[in-house]
């Protein structure tokens, strides 16, 4: 018996159809099939697996009974869908290539995003915000492809400089 990878997250908002526009056309997700589990939801993927699971915040009686565990106490929201920002989990990262295209797409979206180069790693990290639920997003890259492109990060293993 072990783990062995992450399958997905469900993201529970009260904007389900911007919440998966958002990772589509920014980040480049592909929106696909899904059982049904008798309310609406979005699975987002990254080629033949989904990863990201979207449905509306207290959406039924139905949903909220078929996503609740033996140990939830009555009178307590453990969906966090009522708060903004990334709620119980601090952030949620995807190991990226191809950082120029990631770059291009951000920028001419609008979307802000810090660089910095992860501590005593080989990783260059890509931070931004997602408007519609304020889910803290990571995109991780090879330390290489940022050299490649030139890129300065904003905090580097001695911390933060001026770009």
């Amino acid at each position: 018996m072990g783990l062995r990878f992450l399958e997905h997250v469900l993201i529970l908002t009260h904007d389900p159809e911007g919440t998966r526009d958002w990772f589509c056309d920014n980040l480049g997700f592909r929106s696909g099939d899904h059982p049904d589990f008798g309310f609406p939801v979005y699975w987002l993927y990254i080629g033949e697996q989904d990863v990201i699971h979207i449905g509306k915040a207290r959406h039924s009686t139905h949903q909220d009974t078929y996503l609740k565990t033996p140990s939830d106490q009555a009178g307590m929201d453990y969906s966090a869908a009522g708060a903004l920002g990334s709620g119980r989990i601090d952030h949620l990262c995807l190991n990226c290539d191809g950082m120029a295209e990631f770059v291009e797409r951000l920028t001419r979206r609008g979307v802000e995003f810090s660089e910095r180069k992860a501590h005593n790693s080989h990783l260059y990290q890509l931070f931004m915000r997602e408007p519609i639920n304020g889910i803290k997003v990571e995109l991780n890259f090879s330390w290489e492809e940022a050299v490649r492109m030139g890129r300065v990060p904003a905090y580097t293993d001695e911390g933060a400089h001026a770009k």
